[in-house]
């Protein structure tokens, strides 16, 4: 059996001007949104279930991002929340013995707090279920309507009621359940889908074939890391049949009704796609706003977000956002994670476990968007004590120890004991510093432009692995130097060991700011105790190692902050392997 484009839709897709071009383009020269305000999204977490670390990953991505075009002072909003309609919803609801709606308020409470504890910094929580919603919705899908690009006709096909979707037949297979009886499933996901017969609107997403392809090959729609991009590339080189874009109320009470008829309630995907919209205050007050939207999606969702959403708003005379970030999935063990393998990790026992700062810096540093992850108890464990405990807070320790600043300032840096120009130092016979002294001063100075690069290009964990690089590039140097070996009764002793630790303390200054998108608790800890105040923060203007380049430093000489013990303590190593707090869901 085939997946067939219905006869209606091939015979009304002849009949229709290419409208959208011109509007779209009318659309693009006089909406655009305003300089400096910019749109970052998850997808809004579908509301059958508790939160995983899949969920957790989506929004720190988006929080790191969010967070570090803030210290950029480049502002913009940050949405989440959640999807509340569908058929599975509504069954999920009833099989638990509860109202759809009270169902989708418990779930959506969970996802709240689960963001709170983790500091997610959304400026938007979007839920599917309020009347903002409902009214962007019902709007959007009276423009598709008047705009041609609805029609009504007979559809069949394989139904996937876990993905609310319809599948191809060269997307289904016949296998065997537990009890050896066989059923139809997703060749991709596993679950169970049935052949559906009814009849629905459909949407003309066959005529946007070729506007999709001159989208993505013009670059007006970027999608990052590259193979997705491709991936996208390779789907839009096959068929694109139309979109069945509502059910029959019969069958679906649990959505928005379709304007007009109330025997046909809209399709889920085209209800959650349009959050994005909502949140920056369609109808009626998006145009500041759209297009400069960032989508952040795991690549399960990647077809939904780069085909069916950028057709369906050049079909509503709106421009496509500019991009979408797509990350991979994350396994327990080498496994995929999965309720009835109860290996399905929950983000909450991890923060008991690793602490919250401990467990967003393991996500992202190992979470690499182009390929899965794997997660197990020991590799955070080594991961955290290494870079977290031992590089960076070993380095603060010990900069800040009173047997080695007895001060408790930030000392003088001497250029007679590190002079700009490398090459005086054997001139003058004053210089101490090293060859590798100066490539690290470079590498540190280059930092920041690196790092932001990184972040620009969705690549979070090679921000991480530069800082790192860096801060053991700084251990090296305290340790090539030795300045608990240096008298602080001779003065030129004690200039080279001030020195040593104002280079010290400059590079971590450096390291605790560009950390602050990522482990935003640690990094406060950590410029707390150099005495940064709040509003020495920022990224837009970081300067490093001022005296060095011949400026004036305004932290030489200032006293540095609090004890406050530790900056990252030691996690126990797991006795034994565990699944990482497996929920019984």
């Amino acid at each position: 059996m085939r997946m067939l484009l219905p006869v209606a839709a091939r015979r009304s897709s002849v009949l229709l001007p290419p409208l959208w071009k011109k509007r779209c383009c009318r659309r693009r020269q006089s909406c655009c949104a305003s300089p400096g305000r910019r749109l970052l999204s998850t997808p809004i977490f579908y509301a059958n279930g508790s939160p995983h670390i899949g969920h957790l990953y989506s929004a720190l991505l988006a929080d790191a991002l969010h967070r570090h075009r803030e210290l950029h002072e480049r502002g913009g909003r940050f949405a989440t929340g959640t999807d509340e309609h569908g058929l599975k919803i509504q069954t999920t609801a009833a099989v638990a013995g509860s109202l759809p709606q009270h169902f989708c308020d418990c779930v959506s409470a969970e996802f709240r707090e689960l963001f709170t504890q983790a500091g997610i910094s959304y400026t938007d929580f979007i839920r599917t279920t309020e009347p903002r919603h409902r009214r962007a919705v019902e709007h959007f899908w009276i423009n598709l309507q008047d705009r041609g690009w609805l029609y009504r006709a007979k559809y069949e096909g394989w139904y996937c009621t876990a993905e609310e979707t319809f599948l191809a037949a060269s997307q289904v297979t016949e296998h065997p359940d537990s009890q050896g009886c066989r059923h139809m499933v997703s060749l991709e996901s596993g679950h169970q889908v049935h052949w559906t017969n009814e009849e629905n609107y459909m949407f003309k997403l066959s005529e946007f074939q070729e506007p999709l392809l001159r989208l993505l090959q013009e670059s007006r729609l970027t999608i990052t890391p590259e193979p997705f991009y491709h991936q996208v590339l390779q789907w839009l080189k096959q068929d694109l049949p139309d979109l069945s874009v509502s059910r029959d109320r019969n069958r679906l009470q649990w959505g928005i009704p379709v304007p007009g008829d109330s025997t046909q309630t809209i399709y889920v995907w085209v209800d959650a796609l349009v959050n994005y919209l909502t949140v920056v205050g369609y109808p009626d007050a998006h145009h500041d706003w759209w297009p400069a939207a960032c989508h952040i999606v795991g690549k399960d969702i990647l077809k939904f977000h780069a085909i069916y959403w950028p057709a369906l708003l050049m079909a509503a005379g709106l421009d496509p956002p500019e991009q979408i970030f797509v990350h991979s999935h994350w396994t327990a063990q080498g496994q995929k994670m999965s309720k009835s393998l109860g290996n399905v990790v929950d983000p909450r026992a991890c923060f008991q476990r690793y602490t919250v700062d401990g467990f967003r810096y393991f996500l992202l540093k190992q979470g690499v968007p182009e390929r899965d992850c794997d997660y197990y108890d020991e590799k955070v464990v080594k991961l955290v004590n290494s870079e977290l405990a031992d590089v960076l807070g070993g380095l603060l320790n010990r900069c800040t120890a009173s047997s080695l600043n007895p001060s408790g300032t930030y000392p003088r840096f001497s250029e007679a004991c590190f002079p700009k120009d490398q090459g005086v130092q054997n001139g003058r016979g004053l210089g101490k510093a090293s060859a590798e002294d100066y490539k690290l001063v470079s590498s540190v100075k280059e930092l920041p432009l690196q790092v932001s690069s990184d972040f620009e290009r969705f690549r979070i964990y090679k921000a991480l692995e530069s800082i790192v690089d860096c801060a053991r590039q700084t251990n090296g140097f305290i340790q090539r130097h030795k300045p608990w070996k240096l008298s602080r009764d001779d003065p030129s002793q004690q200039q080279w060991l001030d020195t040593i630790l104002h280079v010290t303390l400059e590079c971590l200054r450096v390291y605790g700011l560009l950390l602050q998108p990522v482990i935003p608790d640690t990094a406060d800890k950590l410029l707390t105790r150099l005495g940064v105040g709040p509003s020495e923060r920022s990224l837009r203007n970081l300067t490093f190692l001022s005296r060095f380049h011949d400026e004036r430093c305004p932290y030489e000489g200032r006293n540095l902050g609090s004890d406050t013990g530790l900056l990252f303590p030691k996690l126990e190593k797991p006795k034994a392997r565990s699944q990482g707090g497996a929920l019984n869901i």
